[in-house]
């Protein structure tokens, strides 16, 4: 097999694959954080532990209910979303017009008390959830074998991805949605009712969340952790995008995956930091992010 500057192809394709599905991760997380800034202006640092929560839930409802992996992928994060209601309408709307450092505190708060709950219950050794049987295996691309889990990690993560941008950016719905944050008096006026949509709003943005954590169920082990460990690339992505930046998520998530699978083949040592390396280049360059906007 052909070699690439003295990396065997298949050990290179294989390291790009598993970036593409952490790229998958970033982007979904990403996005759902990018929607809740653009939207609700609250930096959501409770997003990985209701990723994290979106993973449990597809682990308890295989094992305590015997729930399959497809009924999981859609009850999972409709749960998840009804909580999200709970939190926006309980605590989230009175913090709307102070400071960002007032809702990064709050739902930093309740990262700690999901993740205690969890680790309260499960400890933080991590619960093992099976590939469903449809996905099982891998095919021979002859090149490469590709694992048919990761590959559909993918195919679901980019489609959800285009689908929210698409949404958001090319209806009515969407533009509804940008005009009840800029001016939500003048939206109100035409009888919409701007609190409910934002709180849908919120509600969909930690749905993608735990969406997200049913996807990585079967790839990692499902842990009260599993949320902090990857909450913080997560911002470094969102950063790096553009605060805000729906698009600007999508694709530096990608994009930041597969730059970070490639560190793992040509310098494993600096795997681990290169996104934050990115990230200072970037914000010496652009401070309002690649997609972000000046002010």
């Amino acid at each position: 097999m052909t070699d690439f500057f003295g990396i065997p192809l298949p050990a290179l394709l294989g390291q790009l694959l598993l970036g593409l599905v952490n790229g998958s991760f970033y982007a979904m997380l990403s996005l759902g954080l990018a929607v809740i800034f653009g939207m609700l202006n609250i930096i959501n640092f409770a997003h990985g532990a209701l990723y994290m929560m979106g993973a449990f839930l597809a682990w308890m409802g295989l094992e305590y209910l015997g729930l399959n992996y497809w009924l999981m992928l859609l009850l999972a994060p409709l749960t998840v979303g009804l909580l999200g209601v709970l939190i926006e309408r309980l605590l989230l709307q009175w913090l709307y017009k102070l400071d960002h450092i007032y809702g990064l505190l709050l739902t930093f708060g309740i990262t700690l008390v999901t993740e205690g709950i969890f680790r309260s219950f499960y400890g933080v050794s991590g619960q093992q959830y099976q590939v469903p049987d449809q996905l099982a295996g891998a095919t021979n691309l002859g090149f490469m074998i590709l694992p048919n889990y990761r590959a559909w990690v993918v195919v679901a993560s980019v489609t959800v991805c285009l689908a929210v941008w698409a949404l958001i950016e090319k209806t009515s719905l969407g533009a509804t949605l940008r005009a009840g944050t800029e001016n939500p008096k003048l939206v109100q006026a035409f009888g919409i009712n701007v609190p409910r949509m934002i709180t849908l709003t919120y509600a969909g943005g930690v749905a993608l969340a735990a969406f997200a954590g049913v996807l990585a169920a079967p790839i990692l082990q499902v842990s009260a952790l599993m949320g902090t460990n990857l909450i913080i690339v997560v911002f470094a992505v969102v950063v790096i995008g553009g605060m805000g930046s729906i698009l600007g998520s999508i694709l530096t998530g990608l994009s930041l995956g597969i730059i970070e699978g490639l560190t793992k083949v040509f310098y494993p040592e600096a795997s681990s930091t290169v996104v934050f390396v990115v990230m200072a280049i970037v914000l010496l360059v652009r401070p309002a992010g690649l997609f972000g906007k000046e002010h």
